[in-house]
């Protein structure tokens, strides 16, 4: 087994923010598949669902978000949101669409669209280039990360619309290009179990884009990655994750850290934008509706795990934050 990082001395230089984030990106529960592979030509364009609709036509279970990705193996291409975002995307870069907005992937202006939803069903690839004429244009893989309960996730929060992150930049926190690679050689070999292999190098290659995101987040920007970067406030929301359940207070979670109750709530405040206690109360649905979804435990034994001596107290929190009592929303996720 690990060992917890409390073990170590406060005098190391090991990141204690790492098992937040873990924690975090476990609560996403990530998945993911490969949707299509190829290169076109241009001019060339291909439309994308919202994540909505993708998850539809993937037929995922409600508490299921299928968020697009589209990584440029050679060439590039230009993505358009529905809102109006623009950005060009090169050779080794990736682009992951969070804000779950639909969107067109293109290179020079094309009178007809590619739909996804048709190509995927087996309809015409209108798009589709010979292989000398292919070679002048872009290489695209593109799938969907299936993230599961986001609603309340600290970290899914603070995730940009578009994530975009350089393949070949190495750093020390992550290492994109490696884990790409593997999973194309495995995508070409079409080895026995290589599906399985791929389904589990994309839900390495969305967390190692999240921390490269977390890596490059300025200091100054106020959100979550600021909150966990900060050795104080990072303490403080190490504790609660840690012990959801305990009766936590500004006073209690300000002696976790060896700072008067006023100073902490106001640099927590200034380093996440929302107060402590809001932090608890949110992290706490967040646990909460995972122990709903993936048990049959009680509601009563539920609120007990999570802080809440008082199931009516339990309640109606849960209702503030997911706009249905727990015992309903459950049963609405079940349907």
């Amino acid at each position: 087994m690990l060992n917890n990082t409390d073990k170590f001395a406060e005098t190391t230089n090991i990141d204690k923010s790492g098992d937040v984030l873990d924690d975090a990106l476990r609560s996403l529960r990530i998945g993911g598949s490969v949707l299509l592979r190829e290169a076109y030509a241009p001019p060339c364009a291909i439309a994308i669902p919202s994540s909505d609709k993708l998850a539809a036509f993937l037929g995922l279970k409600q508490d299921t978000l299928a968020v697009a990705f589209h990584l440029v193996e050679f060439g590039h291409c230009e993505i358009k949101s529905a809102s109006g975002n623009h950005i060009t995307l090169t050779a080794g870069e990736m682009a992951i669409m969070f804000g779950g907005e639909a969107h067109t992937l293109s290179q020079g202006k094309s009178d007809q669209i590619a739909d996804l939803e048709t190509m995927l069903a087996g309809g015409p690839n209108i798009q589709k280039t010979s292989a000398a004429q292919a070679g002048l244009g872009v290489s695209l893989l593109c799938g969907v990360f299936m993230l599961h309960q986001t609603q309340l996730n600290p970290l899914f929060a603070a995730l940009p619309a578009i994530l975009r992150v350089n393949l070949s930049r190495q750093t020390s926190l992550h290492n994109l290009s490696g884990i790409a690679h593997i999973m194309a050689n495995e995508i070409e070999r079409s080895a026995f179990g290589a599906g399985f292999i791929v389904e589990r190098l994309l839900e390495i290659l969305c967390a190692e884009a999240v921390r490269a995101h977390l890596e490059v987040t300025p200091q100054q920007a106020v959100g979550w990655f600021r909150g966990i970067k900060d050795p104080v406030v990072g303490r403080a929301i190490k504790a609660i994750h840690q012990n959801p359940a305990q009766d936590w207070s500004i006073p209690r979670l300000a002696g976790e850290v060896a700072m008067s109750p006023s100073r902490f709530a106001a640099r927590f405040s200034e380093s996440l934008g929302e107060s402590p206690m809001a932090y608890v109360a949110k992290w706490r649905m967040n646990v909460a509706c995972r122990k709903l979804s993936a048990s049959r435990i009680g509601v009563d034994q539920v609120a007990a795990d999570v802080g809440y001596e008082s199931v009516a107290a339990f309640n109606r929190a849960f209702k503030k934050h997911l706009g249905l009592p727990p015992a309903a929303w459950r049963a609405h996720q079940a349907a």
